[in-house]
């Protein structure tokens, strides 16, 4: 990682994108490769580049609407995702004054063990702060095992850091992409289509 890298809190993956875009155009223009290599390797590019504009599209198609919603229902949704995922006994508490805990339950390992777990939902487009994740680890203390952070945006770098610093109980984070992976996996609005290819080999019938 470049000195720059380790010191950036958040990434823009479109301008990520835009940058590979810019990369290949100045290639081409430039003929820094010959053109047989040069034709496979944009070719290469424009199917990443659409592997990637795809997968950004319907992230972002379900980032709007977690954004549009409600912020009650945004916490059962984390309720319902939270009961796929295998957790028991999961409650939204809804109080206010409660230290940003937005609910609560059970997540069991191996049919032995028990967690106490607290989670908090950010319905947002902005970066979840360092001091969030102090102000909701102060609530938790005394109130359950782990503590759980559900955002439709991001976090900085300093938040990561703090939710697993040393001799702090640790606090699992879970981002804007990452929940739009999630919604996927357990098709909670996002389904997966499969799509058929048909293909027609016009030499097979001049063997006939």
């Amino acid at each position: 990682m470049t000195a720059e890298g380790k010191v950036t809190d958040a990434v823009d993956v479109r301008a990520i994108l835009t940058d590979v875009r810019k990369d290949y155009v100045t290639r081409r223009t430039e003929k820094v490769l010959p053109p047989t290599i040069l034709g496979d390797a944009a070719e290469g590019a424009s199917a990443v580049i659409a592997e990637v504009e795809e997968e950004l599209g319907w992230k972002q198609q379900v980032l709007d609407a977690l954004l549009g919603m409600a912020p009650d229902a945004f916490e059962r949704l984390s309720q319902r995702l939270l009961r796929e995922c295998g957790f028991t006994q999961v409650e939204v508490t809804g109080r206010s004054g409660d230290g940003g805990i937005d609910g609560k339950g059970v997540l069991r390992l191996g049919g032995l063990i028990n967690f106490q777990v607290v989670f908090q939902c950010k319905r947002y487009a902005g970066t979840v702060s360092s001091s969030t994740i102090r102000d909701f680890r102060g609530a938790m203390i005394g109130r359950a095992d782990k503590g759980l952070i559900i955002s439709t945006g991001t976090f900085s770098r300093d938040a990561r850091a703090e939710a697993v610093r040393d001799g702090a109980p640790a606090i699992d984070l879970v981002d804007g992409q990452e929940l739009a992976d999630l919604l996927k996996r357990y098709e909670l609005g996002v389904q997966t289509l499969m799509v058929e290819k048909v293909e027609v080999n016009a030499a097979w019938f001049t063997t006939i």
